[in-house]
């Protein structure tokens, strides 16, 4: 049943945002493949998770994921959205801590995330996103774009334009083709 509902998202020109963990990804990827005209939004990095039964384990999860991201940058009908790092799920501990975090350790923290979908999906399928007010458990919205800022340094004009604005503008059909 859930399949032949996502169908009729393309036939009303919808886009599919969708949140899964990072375990559900191949799922995704499937259906994305299954689906190769509808466009589809992967949130907050893929959702990689660190706490519970995940917790202590990027060592073990982290080329999991890769794997994952990478077969569904294979899928020209999927974007990816990067942010809610600042969720508790994803499992670092700034939540825990007497001092929020500055932007540059939020940047050196989230770099290799932000980083992995960039070079797998490219800037023109990759859009920044706040998730705020989840990310606030975390940082604050200021040190979360300037982290965003740092990671992107090195980017062209024209990547940053994407990444900031320009992917979610098409994708979202906010602007004409």
């Amino acid at each position: 049943k859930f399949r032949e509902g996502f169908a009729e998202l393309g036939k009303l020109g919808l886009t599919f945002d969708s949140w899964h963990f990072h375990p559900q990804l191949p799922d995704l990827v499937d259906l994305a493949r299954a689906f190769p005209s509808q466009t589809i939004i992967v949130d907050h990095v893929g959702g990689v998770l660190g706490v519970g039964q995940y917790a202590g384990k990027s060592a073990e999860i982290i080329p999991v994921w890769k794997k994952s991201i990478a077969a569904l940058a294979q899928c020209p009908n999927v974007n990816m959205k990067l942010g809610g790092l600042g969720m508790t799920s994803f499992g670092f501990d700034f939540h825990e801590r007497d001092a929020p975090p500055s932007s540059q350790e939020l940047a050196n923290t989230w770099r290799p995330y932000v980083e992995t979908c960039i070079e797998a999906f490219g800037p023109m399928r990759c859009m920044f996103e706040s998730n705020f007010p989840p990310d606030k458990q975390s940082c604050g919205y200021t040190e979360l774009w300037n982290a965003f800022k740092r990671i992107t340094s090195d980017a062209s004009a024209a990547e940053k334009t994407a990444l900031y604005s320009g992917t979610a503008a098409r994708v979202y059909k906010m602007i004409k083709p």
